[in-house]
């Protein structure tokens, strides 16, 4: 029998390597979407027998996507009932001007994507150096009388986060309901955690995705990166903007960060309510419904927006069909600001061809970004967008953290995505999409604020990087999925 074993085994062997390589080939096969991936993977999978496979199950199968599907669904369908009114894309329709209409297709795409109505009747306010949000936030958070919600990415237990501490106190101490919900990673930016000082003030709080453990490191990928503050369910905050005394100029902190944070009014709240009472019932199981949460919000102002929730689960890549959507419709002029600017190849073909349109397209990015991977990985392609004739500029310092972007001067874009990998497929975000000229226009004068003092890009700059640097960009380049 031994001997019997001991001459079978290679067939063996050989029977259940080309069975592994088989399963696996079948799966990259059905599930890889890119064909010059699907193609690497064979080619790994067959010239490096069971190795290959090995590499595939640990790196190339998507659990960010699958594990956040089933965290989600987890508890069945967690969202609060929508008291939305009907979509609004017809009435904005009638109010573009004959130069506008192709935005109403826009409107379309972005109504398929995300399922949600666009309301008319909101009013946003762009709060940034001048008109601070931080004022503004702790002020509505004092004045509210029935629900306060707030959700943030990072929340630091400094200067900053003690006066949101007290005025959530206070809040609570005149019996208005109050839920915080702070991710797992980025309550522990500052040590230690801002969630003690809540507790003490008997403020309900909660963890996004906690990692207690170390080998909880799998879910570091699925962070929610929103930023969300809603007062008694009529008045709501949203941006990039986190708390943190770095954001906040009058602290003087060491490390100054621009940011744009805006305020919002009119029947839109709902949606940041809606993701927010979403997220807060996934994380705790709680379920925030009725006048408290949800009140009939009457009509603020003319702007038509629509909140467009993305992330690793069922909102997969809504984000970057919306920005694909936008750079398609663009007749005028693109003007995108961001931190981090690392496109896949999509949103850079669909740049290129917006330029060669004809269509103006200025990319702000900052000169010196506060994660030098980052900014090694996108000097290594911003070649790509400018020898099509995309505009790139480099803004000096302080670090700018903003996230706009602005199509003809009538759509904007605005909230916690950046433009790269972890925003569009790896993190939960939210963002709000405003079909208004008084916006735009606003947004169109900040941007120009900021590129005045900027830095232009060009080839030569590029070129003329030494070999060292170029291998350095290039191999921070390959990190790119990841970063």
């Amino acid at each position: 029998m031994i001997e019997l074993a001991y001459q079978l085994w290679p067939h063996l062997a050989t029977l259940v390597t080309l069975l592994i390589a088989s399963v696996a080939s079948c799966h990259v096969v059905l599930y890889k979407r890119d064909a010059r991936a699907a193609i690497t993977w064979v080619g790994l999978i067959w010239l490096v027998p069971v190795v290959g496979s090995l590499l595939y199950l640990g790196l190339g199968i998507n659990r960010v996507q699958r594990r956040a599907r089933s965290l989600r669904g987890r508890d069945g369908d967690s969202r609060p009932p929508e008291p939305f009114p009907a979509d609004a894309t017809e009435i904005l329709g009638r109010t573009l001007a004959e130069d506008e209409v192709h935005l109403q297709t826009l409107a379309g795409v972005v109504a398929d994507l995300t399922q949600r109505p666009l309301l008319g009747g909101n009013r946003l306010q762009p709060l940034s150096e001048e008109d601070h949000p931080y004022p503004s936030m702790l002020a509505a958070i004092n004045q509210a009388e029935r629900s306060i919600s707030l959700s943030t990415y990072i929340f630091d237990d400094d200067r900053a986060g003690e006066m949101f501490v007290d005025a959530l106190a206070a809040a609570v101490a005149r019996g208005v309901q109050v839920r915080v919900l702070v991710d797992g990673v980025g309550a522990s930016y500052s040590w230690p955690s801002i969630l003690g000082p809540l507790r003490r003030a008997r403020v309900p709080a909660a963890r996004f995705l906690p990692r207690r453990i170390p080998w909880a490191f799998r879910f570091a990928n699925l962070r929610s990166h929103r930023k969300i503050l809603v007062a008694d369910g009529k008045i709501g905050f949203t941006g990039g903007m986190n708390i943190r005394a770095g954001h906040y100029p009058a602290l003087h902190p060491r490390r100054s960060i621009r940011d744009v944070h805006f305020r919002v009014e009119g029947p839109v709240v709902a949606h940041l309510q809606d993701i927010f009472c979403e997220d807060w019932s996934f994380c705790t199981g709680e379920r925030l419904e009725g006048e408290a949460w949800f009140p009939e919000i009457r009509p603020a102002g003319s702007a038509f927006a629509r909140g467009i929730s993305d992330g690793p689960d069922e909102d997969f890549e809504k984000l970057r069909w919306t920005l694909l959507g936008a750079l398609a419709c663009a007749r005028r002029s693109i003007h995108i600001v961001t931190p981090y600017f690392l496109p896949d190849m999509g949103l850079i073909t669909s740049l290129n061809v917006a330029a060669l349109r004809g269509v103006e397209v200025d990319i702000l990015i900052p000169e010196n970004n506060n994660l030098k991977l980052v900014q090694w990985a996108a000097a290594a392609q911003l070649w790509q967008v400018v020898e099509r004739g995309c505009r790139v500029w480099f803004s000096p310092p302080p670090f700018d953290h903003s996230k706009l972007m602005v199509v003809d001067g009538r759509w904007s874009l605005l909230g916690s995505s950046n433009w790269d990998p972890r925003s569009l497929r790896l993190n939960f975000e939210f963002n709000l999409e405003c079909y208004d000229w008084e916006l735009a226009n606003r947004l169109e004068r900040l941007i120009r604020r900021k590129i005045g003092p900027a830095r232009p890009v060009t080839l030569a700059d590029l070129d003329g990087r030494s070999l060292p640097t170029k291998l350095r960009d290039g191999v921070a380049r390959l990190l790119t999925p990841y970063l």
